[in-house]
């Protein structure tokens, strides 16, 4: 792909989700060396490429804050499981049957999806780093797709119930660093972090250990925090042993109290809500209203494209609607109206850019539209019945645009998306190769025997003991 040096980006509706700036209603966006130079109406700019986007919406690139990116080639197999099915399902039997390939092609093909619906930067929570070659093979398919994103090594045992290829926890810290060095000793768009365990789901001292290595190492630290009622979350063990910090992304907290989301946030921890995951696979209530309570701000995940879709327009509309049908319920019930919506399109939007960026340490990179940073950003707009016309450019991007609609995307001032075409891939060749993957995949799971997803009556019943007595360990 070829970097333009120079590009102006003429004539649009600019939502740059910068406070100083605002909405300009029609305006100019100039590019130069990767990075945004100039915005504002009529630029007189000269020896550039011009691309005229009028009747368009600019907006920074979306940010996805938790994706298991691996699992594109499981997309829609868990529609209609609860979170044990899927524990049962995608972690102890779709993930073992997961070779190198499977996770290289799931990766690429999952950042595509990403871009492809203007979400330039994701936190890719990387759990099927069954090998040493899986985790050589998630890495490598971001790189080789263009996106910016933090790859969350996962410190995840995938072959529960077979001989597993690291024999204890210190060889999993040592393929860690292996990563480390071999594919983040510079800068560049793929940048470095730690997926951890589930707190209670292995020994206390090897989740303080992965916090430790990844500490040592700048690495931003992801954890599923708060899914399973009927398990301690481990939150307090973090807490009690000093660990929580700015540095910890907790993606979910459904099931956190009042008085532990108030120690989250004095630790300056960041939120990642799903709310598609989380409304349909029964883990409770999406977190807006304990983030607004604590000043936590709330961030987006698309999670697990093994049930929806990976645009998070759809996450920012259903949490939008979500968020505010909490808000106002109780006046419902009580045979009254509501006179005011609590929540705008332009603060959904925030959830899914500038502070998503920032959950991500990327603020002062990504995020918005502001003179100096990255050129990362979407073109919305073109053919679509909804992309006309265009009066609130926010309430078009959160409520009128699927990915579709995208027509230009870019990251560090490069085309990736040009037309409503991805660039400089042959998407109908990976795609047949995804379709063949995926059966591949199935069968293996099939050949393994048993039912599937083969959860026991009893639900998460035995991971629970299991948790109580590694939190105690």
């Amino acid at each position: 792909m070829i970097m333009s040096v120079r590009l102006l980006l003429r004539g649009a509706q600019i939502v740059t989700m910068d406070p100083a700036v605002g909405v300009v209603p029609r305006g100019d966006l100039l590019i130069e060396d990767r990075v945004i130079v100039a915005v504002g109406e009529d630029l007189d700019v000269t020896d550039t490429e011009v691309v005229d986007v009028s009747g368009h919406v600019i907006a920074p690139g979306m940010v996805d804050t938790h994706r298991h990116t691996w699992q594109t080639l499981a997309r829609a197999i868990c529609v209609d499981w609860t979170l044990a099915d899927y524990f049962y399902g995608i972690r102890l039997a779709v993930s073992p049957a997961y070779t190198p390939a499977d996770v290289y092609l799931g990766n690429k093909l999952g950042a595509f999806e990403a871009l492809n619906a203007g979400v330039t930067t994701m936190l890719d929570f990387s759990h099927c780093n069954n090998t040493p070659e899986h985790s050589d093979a998630a890495v490598t398919g971001l790189l080789d797709s263009g996106v910016r994103a933090k790859f969350c090594y996962g410190f995840f045992e995938s072959s529960p119930f077979g001989p597993p290829y690291f024999t204890d926890h210190g060889k999993r810290v040592e393929d860690f660093e292996r990563i480390s060095a071999g594919y983040f000793s510079g800068a560049g768009r793929v940048t470095l972090g730690v997926s951890l365990n589930e707190p209670g789901l292995v020994p206390f001292s090897n989740t303080r250990r992965e916090i430790e290595v990844a500490r040592e190492h700048g690495a931003l630290i992801a954890t599923h925090m708060g899914t399973v009622w009927q398990m301690p979350s481990g939150f307090d063990e973090l807490s009690r042993a000093g660990l929580l910090g700015s540095d910890l992304l907790l993606v979910h907290c459904n099931t956190l109290t009042g008085e532990q989301w108030t120690r989250l946030a004095d630790a300056g921890a960041k939120v990642s809500i799903s709310v598609e995951t989380e409304l349909n696979m029964g883990m409770g209530r999406p977190v807006f209203a304990q983030c607004v309570e604590h000043g936590v701000k709330p961030t987006l995940s698309c999670d697990v494209v093994s049930l929806n879709h990976g645009d998070l327009f759809s996450q920012a509309r259903f949490g939008l609607g979500f968020k505010r049908w909490a808000d106002t319920e109780h006046l419902n019930l009580a045979g009254k109206d509501v006179k005011q919506v609590t929540t705008t399109t332009l603060e959904a939007l925030q959830w899914a850019t500038i502070n998503g960026a920032e959950a991500c340490g990327l603020g002062d990179q990504v995020g918005s539209i502001t003179v100096g940073k990255r050129a990362d950003l979407m073109v919305v707009g073109g053919p679509g019945i909804g992309q006309h016309p265009v009066i609130d450019g926010a309430g078009t991007l959160i409520f009128q645009t699927t990915p579709t609609d995208v027509r230009h995307v870019l990251v560090d001032g490069e085309f990736v998306k040009r037309d409503g075409v991805l660039v400089g891939h042959d998407l109908p060749k990976l795609l047949a190769e995804a379709d063949e993957a995926a059966a591949r995949v199935l069968d293996r799971v099939r050949a393994s025997g048993g039912r599937f997803p083969a959860t026991p009556t009893d639900g998460f019943d035995g991971v629970t003991a299991l948790a109580l007595a590694n939190l105690a360990s």
